[in-house]
């Protein structure tokens, strides 16, 4: 559900913005996903808003398909929230080196003739 969401939502935001040049679709579900995702993980930490088995589905099912953003963004603020700060900012960096390195090895490999 969160994925056709995803693919909804951004399409229509591009088509809006007028300009293939910049991907303003998947910027808007990275966002509108990670507020989500604050906002309904800060109320089910602190009230019970949720079952457990309804909170797993909601953050990580539902909006977990809708952008894994939201789900980087949640899991680095738990760490900030535990007073984890060097494993919160080990995880964004691993993130940012690995994904990009990831996508460039890839984006390479695609490039070679067999």
């Amino acid at each position: 559900m969160g994925s056709v969401l995803r693919y909804l939502v951004s399409g229509w935001v591009q088509r809006l913005s007028d300009t293939p040049l910049f991907p303003y679709g998947t910027l808007s579900v990275n966002v509108v996903g990670c507020l989500a995702i604050g906002l309904l993980g800060g109320w089910a930490d602190n009230t019970e808003l949720f079952s457990p088995g309804v909170r797993l589905f909601v953050l990580l099912g539902l909006l977990g398909g809708f952008t894994t953003y939201s789900t980087f963004g949640y899991e680095t603020m738990a760490l900030l929230r535990d007073r984890q700060t060097l494993a919160a900012l080990g995880y964004v960096g691993l993130h940012l080196v690995l994904g990009f390195g990831a996508v460039a090895l890839g984006y390479g490999l695609s490039t070679l003739r067999g």
